[in-house]
């Protein structure tokens, strides 16, 4: 509707200009907020690694689309990275065995979720995990003694 109110062709062309700059500044704003966003990403405690890694990889993917160019060593490292602190075990065992620059984002994921299943089958889920408030605590200590 605003080109046809245009009366040449110059200002048509003059208005595509302002529009399409005005778009590509956002989509610079845009790249930026979401490296923000992923760089300050981390996996909570409660959280499952197929809902942190689909987090992770909606915003590269949405980063990619914007044409930013991410790395997929990039990706991986930032995922060992950022993995919750139960997971740290298997994050530096891949870490130190895996070469970062040539293991897929596939790899590092599906190694996540076995060693999760692993972790389920073992019992140290955190709904298996007994958890005492500190009252339910001493209580319990008392009648130890």
């Amino acid at each position: 509707m605003t080109l046809a109110e245009k009366k040449t062709a110059k200002e048509a062309w003059e208005a595509l200009k302002i529009m399409f700059v005005g778009s590509d500044r956002v989509k610079v704003a845009r790249i930026q907020t979401l490296k923000v966003e992923l760089e300050a990403m981390s996996m909570k405690d409660t959280e499952s690694v197929d809902d942190f890694t689909g987090k992770v990889i909606n915003t590269v993917s949405t980063l990619r689309m914007l044409g930013d160019r991410v790395e997929e060593s990039q990706v991986v490292k930032k995922l060992l990275r950022a993995v919750s602190s139960k997971f740290l075990q298997i994050a530096s065992t891949i870490e130190q065995f895996g070469y970062l620059e040539s293991i897929s984002v596939e790899e590092v994921i599906g190694r996540l979720k076995a060693y999760e299943e692993r972790m389920k089958s073992s019992g140290e889920s955190d709904d298996r995990k007994l958890m005492l408030t500190h009252k339910e605590w001493s209580d319990k200590n008392k009648k130890k003694s």
